[in-house]
């Protein structure tokens, strides 16, 4: 992933201006204070909204036993809804602010979050199997399951990537895979069980709504334990920051280290998230604030300071997130709206106005992207020729498979118009599906291929652009918010969303040129920031609409036609001899920015025809399979390991994986479960996490 760097402790931080002349006096204490003061503020802001009339002036008579209008004391008020609300929001924010601070400090990047080692997605997928389910549990060990499902979906990561004492980049591969299987199979679960989990759509954003405080009561002691051992690993961490080798020299147990402060982190995430949900971004913007912020007080360069104001941040952020909501509209009206939903937003503004300010990290960043390697010629020529025969294989097997398998006559007969009804109904139907897996599937694995070449960054897909996240909030906002919108509606308005959200994307990655970290930086906020809107239009409106707008969302061919099929077709159509023209610029982009330059290639303008080729492959995929992930990602990295760099064979190859991989997904989501159906989108993030695995295996070699 891309990386930021901020200005190191002695680094001149601007002008001699008061402020910054203020911000350097600061000492350690001075800092925590001022961050304190803004949390009790925030705190005593938040304590004066709610569902009831006691306001700022009841909490002042307090004291005196005061009585409200309709009865209920101010006491009454204060202990059993507004402060067990914000002080899981308090808790929860420091939490959070300290995991983030501690992943982000162990992989030197700005991108690190609680979110690395699956945590998140371990603790959701609990939650959500044993609402499913219906395994009954005690109220009480609610939480618990939450807990105990974050630290499994952790050991797995940590197991698969080696240990605590792995690499940051296996970690992050490890997680990836994780969080990508456990979200696929939640999904599954939310679909297939809505009636038994239609609650749990807004649990996955986070909530603070509490039923008292022993919740709190029982999380702060661990959460401030893991704090302060946090704290006790501060001066490792300052010298970490070096690199391994030199802190190595002066005496710093790596190893030891890293595990410390990844168990650490997993604790307090696990714990945060056993008490109000998943909320996020709150790990990854807290200790990124707390970064900027030490440009104008370096004394938060030091992790004994940082730690604890990446906490404060941290809660700052939640607790001013709620009252903000809630100030907008109302009480009432934020119990249905989950706080991730806010706090992501907020995040989302964040990273963008970080990545806009951002300076590239240098000759110490090496994306893996960069490397070239090569095969021969006969390999490559097997390797397509294997891929041909499969594309074919299993575009009829897909035909027929269903609820009724069919035999190869029967496609030979419905060719030749001569089908039995039945037969002719069930091809009738199957064949625009299958049709569209394949066309969609190579123009998603195309339109990666773009991209991680224009980004020169391996982990990136199509998604990085805006496209998936605008796609689903223009779906949803017609499925939602216009009547008697259809089909036809609903895919316009997404392709228009993907469309209208890659513009943004650019707009704002351009600031005197093209930086690919800040378009990736960008991408993935806004990518996040759609994502939050479309939760928060989703929970806010009729629930039993939720799955199939969900399902949607989650990528299916489920009654698609042939007029469906053909945008995709004629995308493909024009795209493909646009792959073949640009090549060389390809291999020479996924390079560096030096090398384009200086044989002639017209950098900027052939890297915007490549990611609006890439949007425009994107959004009109919408058309066919709906919002579907992960096959950017997959079929390009795949492609290279079997014929190696050079663009003109890992694009054919990479579009005959794609369309290979998406179609096995649909024929696998029509048939296992048969006659219930798992949208394709899911089943292709449960084949491809088993892929990042084996690289990890093959990169441990």
């Amino acid at each position: 992933m891309a990386r930021t760097e901020t200005a190191p402790p002695s680094a001149p931080a601007g002008g001699g201006s008061r402020a910054l002349r203020l911000g350097r006096g600061l000492g350690a204490a001075g800092a925590l204070t001022v961050l304190a003061v803004l949390v009790a503020l925030a705190v005593a802001w938040h304590m004066t909204q709610g569902t009831s009339n006691t306001g700022f002036t009841d909490l002042i008579r307090m004291l005196s036993g005061a009585t409200n209008s309709d009865g209920v004391t101010t006491r009454d008020v204060l202990l059993g809804s507004r402060l067990p609300r914000v002080a899981a929001g308090v808790l929860v924010g420091i939490a959070l602010g300290v995991a983030g601070a501690l992943f982000q400090s162990l992989a030197r990047n700005a991108l690190a979050s609680p979110d690395t080692l699956a945590v998140t997605a371990g603790s959701y997928f609990a939650v959500t199997a044993v609402a499913a389910f219906g395994i009954a549990i005690p109220l009480w060990a609610s939480g618990g399951v939450a807990f105990a499902g974050g630290l499994l979906a952790a050991g797995l990561v940590l197991g698969i990537a080696g240990g605590a004492g792995a690499s940051t980049t296996r970690l992050i591969l490890a997680g990836t895979a994780a969080a990508l299987a456990l979200q696929a199979g939640t999904s599954t679960l939310l679909i297939l069980f809505d009636e038994e989990t239609t609650s749990l759509f807004a649990w996955g954003s986070g909530s603070l709504s509490q039923l008292g405080l022993d919740n709190a009561r029982r999380c702060a002691p661990v959460i401030l334990v893991a704090t302060v051992l946090a704290m006790l690993l501060s001066r490792r961490l300052d010298l970490l920051g070096l690199g391994d080798d030199a802190a190595s020299v002066l005496g710093v147990p790596i190893r030891a280290t890293r595990a410390s402060g990844i168990l650490l982190a997993v604790v307090l995430t696990a714990t945060a998230v056993a008490l109000a949900g998943p909320i996020g971004f709150v790990g990854l913007c807290a200790p990124v604030i707390t970064r900027l912020i030490a440009r104008a007080v370096p004394v938060l360069h030091r992790h004994v300071v940082m730690i604890p104001a990446a906490g404060l941040v941290g809660a700052l952020i939640v607790v001013v997130s709620d009252a903000v909501l809630r100030a907008i509209i109302g009480a009432d009206a934020a119990i249905a709206v989950p706080t991730g939903v806010t706090t992501t937003l907020l995040g989302a503004l964040v990273l963008v106005l970080l990545a806009r300010r951002a300076r590239d990290s240098g000759p110490t960043r090496q994306p893996r992207a960069a490397r070239t390697t090569t095969h021969s010629g006969l390999r490559t020529a097997v390797v397509a020729t294997v891929l041909a025969i499969l594309v074919v294989a299993t575009a009829v097997v897909a035909l027929l498979a269903g609820e009724r398998w069919l035999l190869t006559g029967d496609i030979a007969l419905w060719l030749q118009n001569n089908a039995a009804p039945v037969i002719a109904h069930a091809l009738d139907g199957r064949a625009p599906r299958v049709a569209a897996a394949l066309l969609a599937g190579a123009a998603l694995a195309l339109a990666g291929t773009f991209v991680q070449a224009s980004a020169r960054n391996p982990l990136a897909e199509p998604g990085i652009l805006g496209i998936t996240g605008g796609a689903g909030l223009g779906a949803v906002i017609i499925v939602t918010l216009v009547s008697g919108g259809g089909v036809v509606t609903m895919t316009a308005a997404a392709i228009g969303g993907a469309l209208l959200a890659f513009a943004v994307v650019y707009t704002l990655s351009w600031r005197g040129g093209m930086n690919t970290d800040r378009l990736v930086l960008i991408g993935i906020g806004l990518w996040y920031g759609f994502t939050a809107l479309t939760t928060f239009i989703l929970v806010r409106a009729n629930p039993w609409n939720t799955p199939a707008i969900f399902t949607w969302l989650s990528g299916s061919t489920y009654g698609r036609g042939w007029a469906d099929v053909v945008p995709v077709g004629v995308a493909l159509l024009a795209a493909v001899p646009l792959a073949v023209v640009w090549r060389r610029e390809l291999d020479l982009l996924s390079l560096d920015d030096d090398t384009p330059r200086l044989v002639g290639v017209a950098r900027e303008r052939v890297r915007f025809g490549l990611l609006l080729t890439a949007a425009v492959l994107a959004a009109l995929s919408v058309s066919a399979v709906g919002v579907v992930g992960f096959v950017g990602l997959v079929a390009p990295h795949a492609a290279r390991a079997l014929v190696g760099s050079r663009h003109s064979r890992v694009a054919p190859v990479a579009m005959m994986l794609g369309a290979v991989l998406l179609v096995v997904a649909d024929a696998l989501g029509r048939t296992v479960i048969a006659p219930a159906q798992i949208p394709a989108g899911l089943v292709v993030a449960l084949i491809g996490a088993p892929y990042f695995v084996y690289l990890l295996a093959r990169s441990r070699a």
